[in-house]
């Protein structure tokens, strides 16, 4: 499949709520959102209920829910507020974006990965294990790890592009989605620099798409010939500029991406 033949059903375009963080209201979010042409949210912990009535005002949906579990070496609990988030979104078409911190083990991790999805399974959810820099689920291979150790039908994984640019030479970018392409739930993108990536700072890896050195079309194409279809959400974090001038930035080259 080629990246024009995907054009005409483009993937779902979500934005973090990092890159909303200025506008104080959960309405003023949804509406500029809708306003710019997004799909929705990627969502974290907190007044999900409120956000989700707003989201729906606006025809939007939470693509995703940030959830993060901190371990520790002899364990990983999960708080009730983590499965009361997970039971809030039961029906909905959201998926639990899972990600977990700390210095531990597989045997402590395992069984709190397997507590969400099982949580997950009994509200219609999927899971996706969410790689960040420095967490116990740091690395695409660290994730692989454990999705085929829980071997579960509702767990896959994430790729977040900024998190693998600050961990890997870009020529694995291949290698890493074909590997993933299975269990792939969630992408994360935005623009970024090349070069040594893993010496760079956020402020090189993390830009408005568009920006930076790096050509997202060669991760849509990759995309598209693993047959990827999920949603796509955009990392805003650490960006400057005022919400409705990187988000508009951000999709304007998104839609251009996918132009045929």
């Amino acid at each position: 499949m080629t990246l024009c033949a995907a054009a005409a059903e483009p993937r779902p375009f979500h934005a973090f709520d990092n890159g909303l963080g200025s506008i104080a209201t959960l309405e003023g979010k949804a509406a500029l959102l809708k306003q710019l042409g997004y799909d929705g949210i990627t969502w974290r912990p907190g007044n999900t209920a409120a956000m989700l009535a707003q989201l729906d005002k606006q025809g939007l949906r939470m693509g995703a829910s940030y959830v993060v579990l901190n371990a520790s070496p002899g364990a990983c609990p999960v708080p009730a507020e983590v499965v009361s988030e997970i039971e809030a979104l039961k029906g909905r078409d959201t998926l639990i974006s899972l990600a977990v911190t700390g210095k531990s083990t597989d045997e402590v991790v395992l069984p709190a990965i397997l507590k969400i999805a099982g949580i997950a399974e009994r509200c219609g959810l999927k899971v996706a294990l969410y790689g960040h820099v420095g967490f116990y689920l740091d690395t695409d291979a660290t994730l692989l790890r454990l999705v085929k150790l829980a071997a579960r039908p509702n767990l896959g994984v994430g790729f977040n592009l900024c998190h693998f640019l600050m961990q890997n030479d870009e020529s694995a970018l291949e290698p890493t989605l074909r590997n993933a392409a299975p269990f792939l739930y969630l992408v994360s993108i935005n623009g970024a620099d090349r070069g040594d990536t893993r010496k760079m700072t956020w402020d090189q890896l993390i830009q408005p798409l568009g920006d930076g050195s790096f050509d997202p079309k060669k991760l849509l194409r990759l995309l598209d010939e693993i047959g990827y279809r999920g949603p796509v959400s955009l990392q805003c974090f650490h960006l400057k500029a005022p919400p409705a001038e990187h988000l508009a930035k951000s999709i304007r080259a998104w839609r251009a991406l996918n132009e045929r």
